[in-house]
């Protein structure tokens, strides 16, 4: 006989100013700067969060704990949130809210379509966007009851977290330029320029992105996004 999963321990009633409280966040996101991120907004909501940096430590984390809503990067760096998205809607039980991020836009259809109730476009840094993206998915019979507060701001994440993935992505590029490594690393780095608000790097990237699928040389965008890269890990660069 299979082993429940944990619940996961009570947290205060939600209330206007923290609707969210109660409620367990997994996020399933490589970008410390984007997990930050979220980890603020559920912080300021009143929800705890958890995060797996893979697919792999997702599925670990998910044999043990039931969280209320899900946040799936739709690209990690051993496989599609895609597919993991697709094993969430059709596990029983399942889990209340599952939601899809990702820089790229184009890949919130394919996610949709495999059962994500809801996406968060990068940069998810709106406490008003996230607790109506997060609240308007839940099961009606789960939606706190009452008016809340519709809070005005976002949140600012640590540039360390920044620093960190672009010293994360510079050494996968030095390890590795293989089709499936440009892949992650064209996706990854959209995700975390957008959530920078750095254009010059965002605009690489999908350069880059745009050059291998039209099968063209990639080496002047490759040496391109490595300057880009060493300037703002070195402090050249004001991001």
């Amino acid at each position: 006989m299979p082993t429940p999963l944990a619940p996961l321990p009570l947290c205060p009633p939600a209330t206007a100013a923290r609707p969210l409280a109660g409620m367990t966040v997994l996020v399933v996101e490589d970008s410390r700067l984007a997990s930050e991120a979220v980890r603020l907004l559920c912080l300021k909501s009143g929800a705890r969060i958890r995060r797996a940096d893979s697919l792999r430590a997702a599925r670990r984390h998910l044999k043990v704990y039931l969280p209320t809503a899900v946040i799936v990067d739709l690209g990690l760096p051993d496989g599609s949130g895609i597919d993991l998205i697709a094993d969430l809607t059709a596990a029983s039980p399942r889990i209340s809210v599952i939601l899809a991020t990702s820089g790229d836009e184009g890949l919130f259809v394919p996610a949709v379509a495999a059962g994500a109730d809801g996406v968060l476009a990068k940069p998810i840094e709106s406490l008003a966007v996230f607790q109506t993206v997060v609240l308007d998915n839940l099961p009606p019979g789960q939606r706190p009851r009452g008016l809340r507060v519709m809070p005005a701001g976002t949140v600012d994440p640590d540039p360390i977290a920044l620093r960190d993935d672009l010293a994360h992505i510079a050494d996968v590029l030095t390890s590795s330029d293989d089709a499936r490594t440009l892949d992650y690393v064209t996706h990854f780095l959209t995700g975390v320029a957008r959530s920078a608000h750095d254009e010059a790097l965002e605009s690489a990237a999908c350069s880059l992105a745009a050059r291998r699928i039209a099968g063209g040389s990639i080496r002047s965008d490759l040496a391109r996004v490595a300057g880009l890269l060493q300037d703002r890990i070195e402090g050249r660069q004001v991001i």
